[in-house]
């Protein structure tokens, strides 16, 4: 069952709290050291889930206004879930390292920008 009663700034701040779990899971490791580390790369993945899965609950009027590829949120997600036997465990680092900041950056303004 949905949960409706979730405010949109609940929803983007369990964005922010899944990319500091991720920032906090690789924090202490290389590339190579990511790429050894099934656990990791599993638990990674779980957050990216997460993160996709939220922000198809944020409402759309909102990530409007912003210029950011959400379909790409979105589209990651169901990759995870629907075709987790091609996932490159490579992808998820450079996701991390290149679009993970980037998205980081946009939900804390808009945090900033729609709730305070």
């Amino acid at each position: 069952m949905k949960n409706q009663t979730i405010s949109n700034r609940d929803r983007l701040s369990h964005i922010l709290d899944s990319i500091t779990t991720i920032e906090n899971f690789i924090r202490e490791y290389s590339r190579s050291s990511f790429l050894e580390d099934r656990k990791t790369i599993d638990a990674t993945l779980f957050q990216f889930a997460v993160i996709g899965e939220v922000i198809v609950r944020v409402n759309e009027d909102i990530l409007d206004k912003y210029d950011f590829p959400w379909y790409k949120v979105r589209a990651f997600r169901n990759f995870i879930l629907h075709e987790y036997h091609a996932i490159e465990d490579r992808v998820i680092w450079d996701t991390i390292k290149k679009d993970l900041p980037l998205l980081k950056q946009i939900i804390e303004g808009i945090l900033r920008s729609e709730f305070n």
